[in-house]
Formats: C-alpha cells, structure tokens, sequence
C-alpha cells in the first residue's frame, strides 16, 4: 500500500462521484462465440447483471450512455436499444457517444459532469463492440444506383439506374481500421511509433509475455470478478465464463516467429504484439456520494479528475494520447505519477505501450513534444492483470473495462490513488485519476 497522501479538492468536492461496480462479458475473439449477438445483446448482458448484483431498483437510474465505434446502421442508438432490451424502465433517456477506443471512458466522463451539475444522481455506463457484426457496405456509385432501382417505375428505368455503375463498383467495401485523414491503420501508426522511438521487436514481444502472464495469473487467482458468464450458441447451451484470448504460455521464442502484419519488409508489429479484434461488453455503476450512502452502497472508488487530450498527428505519432492526456489528468488531481499506486494503461500495440513509456520518463522526448517529463513508470504497479493485448479490445468496451479493473484491483491493494488512460485513434488520448 501507498503512503497515505493530503487529498486535494476532488471533482464534486465533499460529494463525489462514485463508481459503485462494474460487469463486462468475457472478451472473446471476433466471428468466434458471439458471432450471432449484437452490440444490444452483448450489452444487455452486462447491464442487467450489473442490476442484479447491486441488487438496486432500476427506476433509481436517471440515464444510460453507451460507447461504441462500429455502431449499426439500422440501430446507431445502441443506449437506447439496450433500454428497450434490459430490465431497465423503458423511460430511461439513453444515448451513445464515439470516441474511438475510447469512447466508453468518454460516456463515464460525460456522466461524470451530469452528475456533478445536478443532472443526475445515477448514471449506467456501458461499452460495447461487435465486430462480427460490422458489415461491409457497398460503394456510393452502387448505393446511389440501388436507390434509384427502387424507386424506378418501369424495367427499363431500373437498368438505367445501373448504367453508370462500373464492375469495381460490385466489390464490397469492407471495414477497416484505418484512420480518415492519414489514411494510416492503426497497425502502420504503431509501426511507425516503434521506429522512431527505437522501441524494438524483442521489446514488444519482450512486455507481450509479460501481459499475457499477468493476465493468465489474474485468472487462476480469481481477480476478475467482474465477469458475467454467457450463454451462447443455437441453444444458448454454449457457456463463456473467462477471457478467451489469454495466452499465459505464450513466449518471446514463439513469438518471434511470427512475420510483421503491417511493414512486411521493415515492421515489428504482429498479431501476438498487437491487441486482437475483439467482441465484448462492459457497463459500471456511476452515483453521487451522498446517493450511494443514502442506499447503503459501498463505493469501489471515486473519480478524482479526468482529462481528454489531443495532438497533431501530422506532426505527432498518433498514438501518444497517454503522453499528453495523463499529465492534463494528474495536475487537475493535485497529484504526481510518484504519488500513482497503481496504473491502467490500454495497451493497443506493445509498441504503443513503450513508446509511451519511454516519453513519460525522458526528458529530452517529453520537450521535442512540448510536455514536462511526467516520471518512471513502475512496471510493478502497471497493468498489473494485464492489458489489452491478452484480455482483448472490444473498441467501445475498453474504458469501461479499464475503469472497473483499476478501480477492483485498488481495493484489493487498498492504494489510494490509480491512473488509467487510453489513446485513441485520430490523435486522441483519455485520462483518468481514481481515489479510494
């Protein structure tokens, strides 16, 4: 445990806000066990779990925000949709927000300010990502033809509709993850990362092993208990109970066998390296203070200060939001990394992970990027039950899943104060200081 240290004013003053719990489904490879459930089921599983440990009544919540990044077409409101689905009332305002990976902290972060305004006293947050679900879509010269085929009155206008569509037009657009205005993936903006801060490939695959053992550890020793088993399947006789991409015997010998994935020739980002695509859902209990003690509900933590960051990545790697959201989060708190516990970092490459790292504890890095060098991580108190790249990454369920992990193990360690934080594509970054 952390020396004690003199709070500082914290966001809500002597009425804080509470995080009472959390529940996420097991993270499981994408087109695997959840292949037929929707972004609304996976929710839905979490949500209504999460109502029936804390065994509260659900007319007490004043709303639910949901974050999600590939949202469906023909339902983008998921909040709302797992409304209708869950035990929740159906009068329950719901809405969703996108932040990309991290959108789900972004809706706790949203929350938190409702309920620091008066809005509400009680607020579900969720994430979800379904990437079996994400669809391809059609080009525009094919969308526009098909609009136009059905709103034709004769045969000979619905092939007039089409004239104009080229055999290129037939080939499905399918989702990538790539970023807009770069043009870049995610997976060549690590790469990139990784050669220009020097951060090598027995070094990813070096903290890879590392992560996967701490999350391989957490599991047989029961550390998260925040998952919900589901049932799945034709019969739903098929039961998740754990995360299903841990791989705790995995090494740096058998990694290094692998090839890149994204710079064939120069790379050093693979897929044992890089944090899989992923199905899950995640959903925590937010609550004012003086609510939580009003119902006698024992607060997990409390969210001191948070912060959203962004930098110009056509100068900047992308993936730095940690580098500049973190310091935002800690000097709102009153706080130092030294004063840290405990750290959550989302770890969407290894090469991300270090690269962060590395700018956090060098002077020299921190000054080309215009930030004060913010200090040496203790690897012992950082992402102590592993991260991403073991558990998975459902896109809109990270924040959610980082917040409740933080928050478990600092009452397990009974440390004081944690750090999580999160990058994101578009040069974002998220942070976020617990207090016990």
């Amino acid at each position: 445990m952390a020396t004690r240290k003199k709070k500082t004013p914290s966001l809500g003053g002597d009425d804080r806000v509470a995080i009472i719990a959390g529940v996420r489904t097991p993270f499981v490879k994408a087109w695997s066990e959840y292949k037929d459930l929707n972004e609304a089921d996976l929710t839905r599983f979490a949500v209504n779990e999460l109502l029936n440990r804390v065994n509260l009544d659900p007319k007490l919540i004043d709303e639910c925000i949901v974050g999600c990044v590939s949202a469906p077409m023909n339902g983008p409101n998921i909040a709302r949709e797992v409304v209708l689905r869950s035990q929740l009332p159906n009068e329950i305002p719901a809405y969703t927000v996108q932040m990309y990976c991290a959108s789900s902290a972004t809706a706790a972060i949203n929350a938190v300010g409702d309920i620091l305004t008066g809005v509400a006293d009680t607020v579900l947050v969720a994430g979800v990502e379904s990437m079996s679900s994400a669809q391809a879509r059609f080009t525009l010269s094919l969308t526009h033809a098909l609009n136009d085929a059905s709103k034709a009155k004769s045969v000979q206008d619905r092939l007039k509709a089409f004239a104009e569509v080229e055999l290129k037009d037939l080939k499905p657009d399918v989702p990538s993850i790539a970023e807009p205005t770069t043009g870049l993936s995610m997976g060549q903006s690590a790469d990139n990362m990784a050669k220009e801060y020097a951060v090598s490939r027995h070094d990813q695959d070096e903290w890879t092993q590392i992560t996967h053992q701490r999350a391989a550890r957490a599991q047989s020793e029961g550390r998260f208990p925040e998952l919900v088993t589901v049932n799945t399947g034709e019969k739903y006789n098929q039961v998740v109970s754990a995360d299903t991409l841990v791989r705790g015997d995995t090494s740096v010998e058998k990694m290094a066998k692998l090839k890149p994935v994204f710079d064939r020739k120069y790379g050093t980002v693979t897929a044992a390296n890089a944090s899989p695509l992923t199905d899950g859902a995640s959903a925590i209990l937010l609550m004012r203070e003086s609510k939580a003690k009003e119902l006698g509900l024992k607060p997990l933590a409390f969210i001191k200060s948070h912060a959203i960051a962004a930098l110009d990545l056509t100068k900047i790697a992308m993936l730095l939001g940690p580098s500049f959201a973190s310091p935002k989060a800690l000097t709102r708190a009153g706080l130092k990394l030294k004063d840290i516990g405990l750290v959550e970092m989302h770890e969407a490459f290894a090469a991300q992970v270090l690269a962060n790292l590395k700018v956090w504890s060098s002077k020299e890095l921190s000054q080309k990027l215009g930030l004060d060098v913010l200090g040496e991580a203790d690897l012992d108190r950082f992402n102590v039950n592993g991260g991403s790249i073991p558990i998975g990454h459902p896109f809109g369920a990270t924040g959610a899943r980082l917040m409740m992990q933080l928050a478990g193990e600092m009452e397990r360690r009974d440390e004081q104060y944690g750090l999580l934080t999160a990058c994101a594509a578009g040069g974002l970054g998220v942070a976020m200081v617990l207090e016990r």
